[in-house]
């Protein structure tokens, strides 16, 4: 009975301090979605010649936030390359259910198509995870998860007509129970190629595929620089086919650190300051949980303060 009664008073106790800090926690990150730039409509890509037709249900955000988002916000290295990003209307990149498409630029030549129908893709697959071992050697040296290719999310699939590639992985990230999902658009042009990678979770897959479509015709190539502009005599050849991109085998001139995922901090990093408040209560100050940047700090204060 004891036992009990004590732990409704703990649970009287600690509930309100938990929710509090909770909701400071919450208020923290919605300062972070109310500053962050978002703009719609048509967008000068900053490289590659092209525009982005922002399409319908996605609002866009710059290169600098984007790279902010990925790095800072959801734990990937850093990669100067990347262009904006297309984040899904009625979602911010603070919530669990958050994703969104990178967009970056990649001028290595004119990609030839010729092997779109002849490649087994099933073949290759087996072929890319022997490479993900290789790749992963590097991650650790970097201080990074390992990843391990599952398999095809969705096959490729090489669109003749508007000379898009598209397929996606299916990858698991260190111990991550969650597996993440790169569905991967390759919008290729005279000069090279703008790389459009969604990502998310497995569990948005449907919602991924379902945007394809109005994705696939976002991104185009000014007059001039589209792929039926190429000029034999004077263009450059990438080195790679359609089925060099599929393998992956472009990301060995960027690392093997451009496979995106959403680590989830958002989630984690609230959990982690739910439970400090109820240590704190057991035990002071004397043990620090969680520690943020100072600026980040100074806004959890001005947040909380606000409140009161």
């Amino acid at each position: 009975m004891k036992r009990i009664l004590l732990s409704l008073f703990l649970f009287v106790i600690f509930i309100p301090k938990i929710m509090a800090q909770a909701d400071t926690t919450a208020a923290y990150y919605d300062k972070i979605e109310q500053s962050l730039k978002y703009e719609t409509g048509k967008i000068t890509l900053t490289e590659g010649e092209g525009i982005l037709n922002v399409p319908k249900g996605f609002k866009f955000l710059n290169g600098e936030q984007t790279q902010h988002v990925l790095t800072d916000l959801w734990g990937n290295p850093e990669d100067k390359t990347v262009l904006g990003s297309l984040v899904p209307d009625g979602k911010g990149v603070t919530h669990s259910n958050s994703w969104m498409f990178v967009i970056s630029y990649q001028g290595d030549g004119f990609v030839k198509d010729d092997d779109a129908n002849d490649i087994d893709y099933d073949d290759l697959l087996k072929t890319m995870q022997e490479d993900m071992k290789v790749a992963n050697e590097e991650r650790k040296k970097g201080g990074y998860a390992e990843v391990q290719l599952i398999g095809w999310a969705s096959k490729p699939y090489y669109d003749a007509n508007l000379k898009v590639l598209h397929w996606a992985k299916e990858l698991k990230f260190g111990k991550d129970e969650a597996n993440t999902l790169n569905y991967d658009l390759r919008v290729l042009g005279r000069k090279g190629m703008y790389n459009i990678s969604a990502v998310a979770n497995m569990g948005e897959l449907a919602e991924v595929k379902a945007s394809i479509p109005g994705i696939l015709k976002s991104v185009e190539f000014n007059d001039g620089h589209k792929y039926l502009d190429f000029d034999a005599d004077t263009d450059t050849v990438a080195a790679w086919t359609i089925g060099g991109l599929v393998a992956g085998k472009v990301l060995a001139k960027v690392g093997f650190f451009a496979i995106l995922a959403k680590f989830g901090k958002v989630i984690v990093i609230g959990l982690i300051a739910a439970f400090a408040a109820v240590k704190k209560f057991f035990f002071g100050k004397k043990e620090q949980v969680m520690t943020r940047p100072k600026e980040e700090e100074e806004l959890v204060e001005e947040t909380a303060s606000t409140e009161e």
